[in-house]
């Protein structure tokens, strides 16, 4: 690793404390970063309502933050930005700052990188799709574009057999039966067309008049379009496109929680023509979903909320991308989320209509943080005896009573009771609701153990009796999944 010229251990820990800021409720931090959008257009191309439907069937996947932000273990490309909640350390000047870390594209060599470990953690955690950072906001491309040589691949790792990672990482969950998602950034901080070097760096929007220069942004336009080329016609089989960096759209879609976010807002429209775009990426994958984060129209195919669940059930499609630790890339010392947590974080959205995207993020080696894949590990051991309360559902009327949720098989045959425990605490004997009566004479079946449970209605009121193995087990299980025919 070259020496930078000033204190890495202080980078670290105003990378820490960027995440910190990144990941509380703070005034202008991640809510305002990526604010959900406020309506909904359901797409009309069948193909994508098709593999809209599919994707509404997996209901958990993971989110991959990987690049240059790994190597001195600090927030992903946010620390390059200049908004007044983001924090440096105050004794190194901005352009230093910058140098080194675009610099660490020298340092950057994950020789022991291994994607077919990451898709074995994800399987075993019951996950079901896969959304791999290709490029952050700070422009490093971790695949093998030909329109600049900012990437992995020209760095150290280049005569690595698995040089072009995001060809390795896709064909890797591939091949573990996972829907595929390539995230990309529209916004590339790296690129001169889009940070013109003429010009400071004011904040996360591109730093130049484009009614002045058109030329400029056309040429931005015109990168952007040969990335997103390559990512589709050159990497297998992708059935999502995840575009980040929501300020970068036509100014007309500008709208009140837009102008919330606390960063300036261009007088002039961002606008790199998503008609055209999509087209060219759905002609090379028929029926893509097109996830345009924050900006509501018909290329934001499913909504985004980020770092939190909605306050109630939302009728169309959603995704809640959360952090299984406290950032979306590797910090040394992060505090992972327990199994339980995870679990209940799940199950609350699906019930409420949505899916879990969870992020992990890999060292600087290539490899995973062991307590990272220990916790996966143990949300997967939930997930393999109860998914069929998850996977493959939909909503229903009355979706939560207290700490109990409520799914349904997508023929309405089926519902289920997901009973959250509380942490550490055995089963209790019984269990209770109202929201949902058995048809009468059914059975009622716990997934923990395939076994049929004694239940009784009274006054309107559902009791579960659960079997003495779970009671007197001792086991301390996230929740209790119960399936019966639903009385009407």
């Amino acid at each position: 690793m070259s020496k930078p010229f000033f204190n890495l251990q202080a980078i670290k820990k105003m990378g820490a404390c960027c995440s910190f800021f990144l990941m509380t409720a703070t005034a202008n931090a991640q809510q305002n970063v990526h604010p959900q959008s406020a309506a909904y257009e359901w797409p009309t191309d069948p193909q994508v309502r098709q593999k809209l439907d599919q994707w509404q069937d997996q209901k958990f996947g993971m989110i991959i933050h990987w690049g240059l932000y790994a190597v001195p273990g600090m927030i992903e490309s946010w620390a390059l930005c200049s908004e007044d909640w983001i924090e440096r350390d105050s004794t190194v000047s901005y352009d230093d700052f910058k140098k080194w870390y675009w610099g660490l594209h020298k340092d950057f060599n994950p020789v022991n990188f291994n994607p077919e470990a990451w898709a074995k953690a994800g399987k075993d955690a019951g996950m079901r799709y896969l959304v791999f950072t290709t490029k952050h906001h700070d422009g490093f491309n971790m695949f093998d574009t030909k329109e600049t040589d900012f990437k992995i691949s020209a760095g150290p790792f280049k005569n690595n057999p698995k040089a072009d990672v995001a060809k390795h990482v896709f064909n890797a969950f591939r091949n573990e039966g996972f829907m595929i998602g390539a995230y990309f950034s529209k916004p590339d901080w790296h690129s001169e067309y889009y940070w013109w070097p003429k010009y400071a760096t004011a904040d996360r929007n591109n730093n130049y008049d484009i009614r002045k220069h058109p030329w400029r942004w056309n040429q931005y336009k015109q990168f952007t379009h040969n990335q997103i080329r390559e990512l589709m016609h050159n990497y297998g089989k992708m059935d999502i496109l995840w575009l980040d960096g929501g300020w970068v759209r036509p100014l007309e879609t500008v709208n009140e929680e837009v102008l919330s976010w606390g960063a300036r807002i261009p007088e002039w429209s961002q606008d790199i023509d998503m008609p055209r775009l999509a087209a060219m990426a759905r002609q090379a994958q028929p029926g893509l979903l097109i996830v345009d984060r924050t900006v509501h129209g018909p290329y934001e195919n499913y909504q985004t909320p980020e770092q939190r669940v909605p306050d109630k059930q939302i009728q169309h499609p959603w995704e809640s991308c959360m952090t299984l630790g406290g950032a979306w890339g590797y910090v040394p010392g992060d505090q992972f989320k327990s199994a339980t947590k995870v679990v209940h974080t799940l199950i609350e959205i699906v019930a409420k209509g949505g899916s879990l995207l969870l992020g992990v993020g890999p060292k600087a080696d290539g490899t995973l943080p062991e307590d990272a894949v220990a916790r996966l590990q143990e949300i997967g051991k939930w997930m393999g005896r109860n998914g069929a309360a998850i996977y493959n559902t939909r909503i229903t009327e009355k979706y939560a009573e207290g700490q109990t949720y409520f799914t349904q098989s997508k023929d309405g045959n089926t519902r289920y009771a997901l009973v959250c425990l509380p942490e550490g605490k055995a089963a209790p004997q019984s269990v209770t609701w109202e929201s949902h009566v058995p048809k009468k004479g059914s059975k009622i079946k716990l997934l923990q153990t395939g076994e049929n449970l004694k239940w009784t209605l009274d006054g309107g009121k559902v009791k579960v009796q659960l079997p003495k193995s779970i009671v007197a087990g001792g086991e301390a299980l996230p929740a209790l999944a119960i399936a019966f025919t639903p009385a009407s």
